[in-house]
């Protein structure tokens, strides 16, 4: 019932492959049928990038999972949402906190749902109890070089031998970003560059 609650409206359907060699056309006709299935009105995302940070597709569905328009996301795997589990459980846990709905149909998981709700939340325990080991192991070099005397952290570069401006960093940023921005003719206003 809940569930049913959170997909009355329009919901967003993301597709997603990594190289422009692969073709997203599997999961589509899962996701497609899933919508079917549960007589679901929405909007078909397909996403196909090379690199690990630029997915324009997948910020616009988000942006539009905030302001309200989607009230679900459905994705055909956890994996084509998000590169990291890292990236998987803060975005996943903004969204619920938000009350919107997430749903990965091969992995059967429904973040709308109080069992999808505990599973998430188990997520995020395994998540956080690898963070913690990888910290302690982490630490854990760091004393064993220093008790041997080892050099720590990069090693100097060019780059080094003069120190680097800090004053003004965000400035800079936003005008990069708003000439990248120009370039594409794309015009938001300034408070999306200070993100």
């Amino acid at each position: 019932m809940e569930s049913e609650n959170k997909l009355n409206k329009k919901i967003a359907l993301y597709c997603r492959v990594s190289t422009q060699s692969q073709t997203t056309e599997n999961q589509k006709i899962r996701l497609l049928q899933y919508a079917t299935d549960n007589k679901l009105k929405y909007d078909l995302y397909d996403e196909v990038e090379s690199t690990r940070k630029t997915r324009p597709i997948k910020q616009a569905v988000l942006s539009k999972l905030r302001s309200g328009e989607y009230s679900a996301v459905i994705v055909f795997k956890l994996d084509r949402w998000a590169r990291s589990s890292r990236e998987l459980l803060l975005e996943i846990q903004e969204l619920v906190d938000k009350g919107i709905g997430f749903i990965s149909v091969s992995d059967n998981l429904d973040f709308t749902s109080s069992v999808g709700r505990l599973h998430f939340h188990i997520l995020s325990a395994f998540s956080e109890f690898e963070r913690s080991l990888i910290s302690e192991r982490t630490k854990e070099g760091l004393m064993r070089a220093r008790s041997q005397n080892k050099q720590l952290g990069r090693p100097k570069g060019s780059k080094d031998s003069k120190p680097r401006p800090k004053s003004g960093y965000m400035l800079r940023e936003v005008r990069k970003r708003k000439k990248v921005d120009e370039v594409k003719n794309i015009y938001l206003p300034i408070e999306n560059y200070m993100k």
